[in-house]
């Protein structure tokens, strides 16, 4: 068991992640495995290795449609930044994805919702999705101008 999983324990051993966090944090979803070869039309980044939190989004728009139609991403973090990122990305991109202005307009409520929370103590973690998320969305709107 390493520090991590100790700190992320309550005292009567169980996980204080809901089973939503869990599945979304071992079987994280869209994760961009080779970023020298995906051509992205926005790109969002925020966070800071410095402080251990970091955030890369990716996302590709139909042209014709302007829904999101991929969403990949890579997190350095904990399980709650690695779930609520994964969750984002389904969130984004299910039922043929959400317009640019829905998808600019999810909140951190939103994807603390579909997780089924976070611990109080990890709330922060969730913030770097909607907000890269949001990054992304600009970059791509400055390329199509």
């Amino acid at each position: 068991m390493t520090v991590n999983d100790k700190e992320e324990r309550t005292h009567n051993d169980s996980w204080v992640y809901t089973d939503i966090v869990k599945d979304h944090f071992f079987n994280p979803r869209n994760i961009l495995a080779n970023v020298e070869n995906y051509v992205a039309d926005g790109v969002g980044v925020v966070g800071s290795p410095a402080c251990g939190d970091m955030m890369q989004v990716w996302i590709k728009v139909d042209p014709e449609t302007k829904r999101i139609c991929e969403f990949k991403w890579r997190t350095f973090g904990c399980a709650s930044a690695i779930a609520s990122t994964s969750v984002l990305s389904e969130m984004v991109t299910e039922n043929g994805g959400l317009f640019v202005g829905e998808a600019y307009s999810i909140k951190v409520k939103d994807i603390l919702a579909r997780l089924g929370g976070l611990p109080s103590h990890k709330m922060h973690c969730s913030v770097l999705g909607d907000k890269a998320l949001r990054a992304a969305i600009e970059d791509y709107l400055q390329k199509i101008k």
